[in-house]
């Protein structure tokens, strides 16, 4: 019983991401990431525009695309943006990840704690984008105003440089596609295995084209990693089932504290596991606890997948990002959020 239960909960999360890393990687493979970058480079004005476009972008990949998506191609984007505009890059690095963090609450698809904290009531994504857009808008303004306030000294001292020219001419399979996947995640109760359809169509397409292989495709999604994810917050699911402590807990907190400990779990272990374990029965303020799973993480990198994938995809660029940078200046940024996205949907 305990563990059918934890499997039908754990499921569809991890099989909608499947399907939008699909996409990404299709989008990515077309050059949409990179040609947004090119563009933003080329807007005029202080190098404060360029990092509030580029924090822009990674809002709309992350809502429509999910956070690991964003971070996984975004990342060397924004790097290499900000090297091309001759603005130093370390606001654009923190930047990524901080701000995919805090626009994951958008949509059902954008962050797999979502969907995990969700299973007990399942909603239309047009229902929770619109339970979650004042939050949501909260929560990622804060984070930009705040990345702002964080990097100004230094988006003062940028010079500016000549950028690339972009074409549009040709888009590909990718931006179609993840139109599809955003009005599919907005209008089905369960999109999991429609998103996964058009992710394994669209790859397949360009894998006969000889535009992608097969181990890119495999490569992309990390089937291991997901697949023992999975079994991780299965395992959970049932533990949570088995013993109250964590309804205990959940049952007499308010907002704030429901929100706080949200965070201070996903900092612990995770936010998948700390999703898996506070919300095996009814939680009574799911969206207080979305809050804290998916802004927390900005607390710590040990908060979520995501920054794992950040710190590997900078890697790649060669930029230098910095275990205790990201909580220096990640700690005080989750906490101006969070305070925010509750002061402002309080009323």
């Amino acid at each position: 019983m305990h563990l059918s239960a934890a499997a039908e909960q754990a499921w569809p999360p991890f099989v909608l991401v499947s399907g939008l890393l699909l996409i990404g990687l299709v989008a990515n493979r077309d050059g949409l990431f990179e040609r947004a970058g090119h563009f933003l480079e080329g807007l005029g004005g202080p190098p404060v525009v360029l990092l509030v476009a580029c924090l822009l972008l990674v809002a709309v990949v992350t809502a429509v695309l999910n956070l690991d998506t964003a971070v996984v191609f975004l990342t060397p984007v924004l790097v290499h943006a900000a090297r091309g505009r001759g603005v130093e890059e370390e606001g654009f690095l923190y930047g990524a990840v901080y701000m995919a963090n805090a626009s994951s609450l958008y949509l059902l698809g954008s962050n797999l704690t979502n969907l995990l904290v969700l299973g007990h009531q399942p909603i239309s994504g047009a229902t929770f984008a619109a339970h979650m857009l004042v939050m949501a808008l909260a929560a990622t303004l804060a984070t930009a105003l705040g990345l702002l306030v964080l990097f100004r000294r230094r988006l003062r001292a940028a010079t500016s440089r000549h950028p690339q020219r972009v074409s549009w001419d040709v888009l590909g399979l990718g931006l179609p596609g993840a139109l599809a996947a955003g009005v599919l995640t907005i209008a089905l109760r369960n999109p999991a295995i429609p998103v996964l359809v058009v992710g394994l169509i669209l790859t397949a397409i360009e894998v006969l084209r000889g535009r992608l292989r097969w181990r890119d495709v495999v490569r992309a999604v990390g089937p291991a990693e997901l697949i023992s994810l999975f079994l991780v917050c299965v395992a959970l699911g049932v533990l949570a089932r088995s013993w109250d402590g964590p309804a205990q807990l959940l049952g007499g907190a308010g907002r704030w504290q429901t929100t706080g400990i949200g965070a201070l779990a996903s900092v612990a272990i995770n936010n998948l596991p700390a999703a898996v374990l506070l919300s095996a029965h009814p939680v009574a303020h799911p969206s207080a606890l979305l809050l804290g799973l998916n802004v927390g993480p900005i607390i710590a990198a040990s908060g979520s997948l995501s920054a794992f994938l950040w710190w590997r995809a900078a890697q790649q660029v060669n930029a230098q990002p910095s275990l205790l940078a990201f909580s220096r200046r990640g700690a005080p940024l989750a906490l101006f959020a969070i305070v925010v996205a509750l002061a402002v949907t309080a009323f």
